[in-house]
């Protein structure tokens, strides 16, 4: 792949100083309890299922052939969507800051007999030259770290043609969790108090890195939680017909996938 030989940002301009407290996104997934029980919580269930049956048909409906395809998994986690590439014949590398969930993700793919290279790394500084990869993708991550514009632009940079990322929508349900949270969190309770975001402002920082979204999906108009606690993937997908068929899944549908491509130069 060409490469432009641009300086990486030093992670030293994002990570926490020694001796300060860590920004969440990084303590809670250290957590040897929070990795082994991760896959459980997000993906277990019927609607669990129901999230990464739907969140693996559209990045394959984004991304196409990915056969021999170089691809980056960043903030990989336990590696789902990385071993659902190599499945299908990409050459991924799974970066993620935490080793706890890194390892989760070796054992995993190893029961598989999937070669996939794992390596600790961090969403603002990647250890990789200019268009390393054909593509490169990202779950659950822009939420959560501490400068998502730097997340964005070292995506954009390491991605030759195209990346695809979700976010949770400002509009949707998930503000007022997102509000909730942060409220919380500022009294001291320990939770993640994750961002929201507008379609502008992921297209304008896209734009700002030489990237155009191409194409989106929106996944759910009520919140995930309350189709975990319905627990029926059968009802889930009569309510969300419905509200789509009505217009709701455009205007407040969340999290949002995008699938961006590089512009012209």
């Amino acid at each position: 792949m060409p490469s432009e030989k641009r300086g990486r940002v030093p992670f030293s301009d994002v990570a926490p100083e020694k001796g300060t407290r860590p920004h969440y996104s990084y303590a809670a997934y250290a957590d040897p309890e929070m990795a082994a029980g991760f896959d459980a919580a997000r993906f277990g269930g019927p609607i669990g299922q129901l999230l990464f049956e739907d969140q693996e048909r559209v990045l394959f409906e984004f991304l196409g052939d990915v056969n021999r395809l170089h691809v980056l998994d960043l903030g990989t986690g336990t590696g789902r969507a990385a071993m659902a590439l190599a499945r299908r014949g990409a050459i991924v590398t799974g970066v993620d800051a935490s080793s706890e969930m890194l390892s989760v993700a070796r054992r995993r793919a190893a029961q598989e007999g999937l070669s996939i290279e794992f390596s600790e790394g961090d969403a603002h500084a990647l250890a990789f030259p200019d268009r390393a990869f054909d593509a490169a993708v990202c779950f659950r991550l822009l939420m959560h770290v501490p400068d998502w514009r730097l997340a964005v632009r070292e995506l954009c940079r390491v991605a030759g043609a195209r990346v695809v990322f979700d976010y949770p929508a400002a509009g949707s349900s998930a503000t007022l969790q997102a509000a909730w949270r942060r409220a919380a969190a500022m009294l001291g309770s320990k939770v993640e108090a994750y961002r929201v975001f507008t379609d502008g402002e992921i297209a304008r920082e896209l734009s700002r890195h030489g990237f155009r979204v191409a194409a989106s999906h929106r996944q759910f108009v009520l919140p995930i939680a309350l189709h975990k606690r319905l627990g029926s993937a059968r009802v889930t997908r009569r309510i969300e017909g419905a509200l789509s068929a009505i217009g709701l899944l455009r205007l407040a549908g969340s999290p949002v996938t995008v699938a961006a491509e590089r512009c012209a130069s």
